[in-house]
């Protein structure tokens, strides 16, 4: 019985040069494919009423039709029940940017969407000023600590619900003593939000490095 150890490739440089060609023609000619991931994306000028309504009224909240919205303006009433969630976590959110992006990076981790582990790795540095270690250490669940104590209670009270594991009498104490009920209720509602975000990138497949149509 032949091992297959100290097989040579057979195939020639040009060979391989023309497979690796016709496989990303094909890649780029298969309908899976779209603009953004699996998602074919509709030019504004071509949008039903319904759409370009869910577009603009993302546009006046968020300034921008970024990531999953791209997406989600395909099912217009849906949409515009979402966008105003996003849109208080930019503005109205009783958490600081930091603690933001403490929950959004260690929730992201646990869905492993490509493209929102990417865009808040980056956020989470320049936006919320955390160290690129400790941003790091969120995506890929290893332990990490913060100095300020809001900081350090919003890693536990998150990490501990992404697990998923009970959230013991003790750190619910020390969240409420720290940031409130309604800070914990914006670190719920926040993870709930990036994992509708997370699944909705994997169903479609979206890369870390897509771009989607301008407009």
């Amino acid at each position: 019985m032949h091992s297959g150890r100290g097989l040579k490739c057979e195939c020639t440089g040009r060979e391989q040069a023309v497979a690796l060609a016709q496989m990303e023609h094909a890649m780029k000619d298969n309908p899976v494919f779209g603009s953004f991931g699996r998602f074919q994306e509709t030019p504004k000028a071509e949008m039903p009423p319904d759409m370009k309504a869910a577009f603009d009224f993302t546009m006046r909240l968020r300034g921008e039709v970024p990531g999953p919205h791209k997406i989600w303006i395909c099912n217009p009433k849906l949409s515009e029940t979402i966008v105003p969630t996003g849109a208080y976590y930019q503005t109205k959110s009783t958490l600081s940017k930091a603690e933001i992006e403490i929950v959004t990076n260690v929730i992201n981790g646990r869905w492993l969407a490509a493209y929102s582990n990417y865009e808040h790795e980056m956020i989470g540095e320049n936006l919320g000023h955390l160290p690129p270690e400790k941003v790091g250490a969120l995506i890929a669940n290893l332990p990490t600590s913060f100095d300020d104590p809001r900081q350090q209670v919003v890693y536990e009270l998150a990490t501990t619900l992404a697990q998923p594991h009970i959230v013991p009498v003790v750190l619910f104490q020390r969240a409420k003593n720290l940031i409130t009920e309604a800070g914990i209720v914006d670190v719920t509602v926040l993870m709930g939000w990036f994992t509708a975000v997370s699944l909705t990138l994997n169903a479609f497949d979206v890369p870390s490095n897509a771009v989607g149509l301008k407009q």
